[in-house]
């Protein structure tokens, strides 16, 4: 009976390893990110899913669009609110993606950072495989308006808030998208950051973000934002005026090639974005063209944000050139890695 009792007792302590193996464990060494110990490079896409006629985000095409991530070659998609439907994660992690999970700070007590909420959402799915980082705030250096006129107050939340992640979770580094390359009082600030997000928009060319990083931070980057829309304000650099997803395809090549040229310091990029956005300007049941972002001037090839065409596949899931761009090259970079 002693010998039947200690051999349940050792099925469970051994199903109970093998369980808690199940979950990867994330972290950081000098400039690389690492899953289960292994260099991760990201392949990634941000993903902001909006129906016509909404402003939410809303999952109901999410079989659809993680068939075609997967087609692409995608391995991380970044989102800039907690996913709060653990059935959503569960079938992004089946698809074997990882996700970036952003928190913003202040969303009326919603899982943000100025309530203190998040750390609710940090411990209820810090066990979950999908998650690859928690991502806090996304441009927030670009207003200073929103933080009583003084961005400084905005860095002290932000290396709190990381601070408090790192108490609650061993296995996930935390992250920023900030807007372009921190300065050193900003990198002072915020020791908590393991690993710093930047929305880059050098035109079609963003090399120079990494040789400038090498030189004030010994720490993993990644480009949070970075890529082109379809629709030309102006006809210019030889494309023409109006929807042009050649432009966008160009721009994007040419984005991804400096991106993964440089992975001795670049640890991968979240493409902006996945689907076009009919709700950021004018009426939600049009696609409009127009938009605004903080320095945008370095948008290829015209200089401005469209910002409802910025999607590698259309509202109705349509593929652009730019997505065909974005398959050939993460999927030559999963054949140069296997």
């Amino acid at each position: 009976m002693k010998q039947c009792i200690t051999l349940v007792l050792f099925a469970l302590v051994f199903t109970s390893c093998k369980s808690e193996l199940k979950n990867d464990f994330v972290s950081v060494s000098g400039r690389k990110i690492l899953v289960n110990e292994t260099p991760y490079i990201i392949k990634g896409i941000c993903y902001h899913p909006v129906p016509i006629g909404s402003d939410s985000v809303d999952f109901t095409n999410l079989t659809q669009d993680l068939a075609l991530m997967i087609e692409a070659g995608i391995n991380t998609i970044r989102v800039y609110a907690p996913i709060e439907d653990v059935k959503v994660l569960d079938e992004i992690n089946d698809a074997g993606i990882k996700v970036i999970i952003g928190f913003g700070y202040n969303q009326a007590g919603k899982n943000d950072i100025l309530s203190g909420t998040f750390i609710n959402y940090v411990n209820t799915f810090k066990s979950h495989k999908a998650i690859l980082m928690w991502e806090l705030g996304n441009e927030y250096n670009y207003h200073p308006e929103w933080f009583d006129g003084d961005i400084k107050n905005w860095y002290k939340a932000m290396n709190n808030a990381a601070g408090l992640i790192h108490e609650n979770d061993k296995n996930h580094p935390t992250t920023t998208a900030h807007g372009e390359l921190p300065d050193a009082l900003v990198l002072s600030m915020s020791q908590n950051i393991d690993v710093w997000g930047m929305n880059v928009y050098r035109w079609d060319n963003p090399e120079g973000i990494f040789s400038e990083w090498k030189a004030i931070s010994n720490k993993p980057m990644y480009l949070s934002e970075a890529g082109g829309d379809s629709y030309m304000t102006i006809t210019k650099a030889g494309f023409e005026k109006g929807i042009n997803e050649k432009a966008q395809a160009a721009a994007t090549l040419k984005i991804l090639q400096k991106s993964f040229g440089n992975t001795e310091i670049n640890s991968g990029v979240t493409l902006f974005s996945f689907t076009d956005g009919w709700w950021k300007s004018g009426s939600n049941t049009t696609q409009d063209m127009g938009g605004w972002a903080p320095n945008s001037s370095g948008v290829p090839y015209d200089g401005t944000p469209n910002e409802e065409f910025w999607g590698i596949v259309d509202i109705d899931r349509k593929k652009k050139e730019a997505y065909t761009v974005v398959k050939e090259h993460y999927l030559n970079l999963n054949k140069q890695s296997n």
